[in-house]
């Protein structure tokens, strides 16, 4: 008889306040690689700018990727698996109020560094685009089985680092990334408080 094996998390389980702290000790950890990029580097962060119209295009652009990824979850078996470990790590100690950090930390550093640094230092061009968001997959990165997840965070990488391009605004890739986190974990977070019931 073959057993059907669970997969074993390769990171320990972790507890709330080591999630939350983990957060925060990343995005510190990103914002100073930014911050001493910019100073080292002969370029200039990429522009950003409060404008309603590029607020309203990051909350559409983020609840689009939310429902993206819940149908590649529906129709993609090894992304569904890979996501689902993912946020069983991530998301399963968090408190519903956790989230809000969940969305504002990465959201913010991940793209002061990937598209605020990344794209101006290495050229705002497509080249640009593909290793920035490579280097955002593999951020992604949290076990040798989960380079589905890996591919999909490196397809969303494109799109934020396009959006920043094509509007020449940073703040909508931070909406957008901000709301794509909040949406899609209290979607997840919801669906576990079913379960339990």
């Amino acid at each position: 008889m073959i057993e059907k094996h669970k997969q074993e998390p390769e990171i320990p389980n972790m507890t709330r306040i080591q999630v939350l702290g983990a957060m925060g000790v990343t995005a510190i950890i990103l914002l100073i690689v930014a911050k001493v990029s910019l100073h080292l580097g002969n370029f200039s962060l990429f522009s950003w700018k409060w404008d309603e119209k590029d607020l309203l295009l990051g909350v559409g652009l983020g609840f689009a990727i939310t429902a993206l990824s819940g149908l590649a979850y529906r129709v993609w078996t090894p992304y569904r698996k890979s996501a689902d470990y993912y946020l069983e790590v991530v998301l399963k100690p968090l408190a519903l109020p956790d989230l809000i950090w969940l969305g504002l930390l990465p959201g913010l550093s991940e793209e002061l560094l990937f598209r605020g640094v990344m794209l101006p230092a290495l050229g705002f061009d497509s080249l640009a685009v593909i290793v920035s968001s490579v280097c955002f997959g593999v951020l992604h990165f949290s076990g040798s089985q989960q380079w589905t997840y890996v591919i999909w965070a490196t397809i969303v990488g494109m799109i934020f680092a396009y959006s920043a391009l094509l509007t020449g605004n940073l703040l909508v890739p931070i909406v957008a990334h901000i709301i794509t986190n909040w949406t899609s974990s209290y979607f997840w977070k919801m669906w576990q408080l079913r379960q339990l019931s």
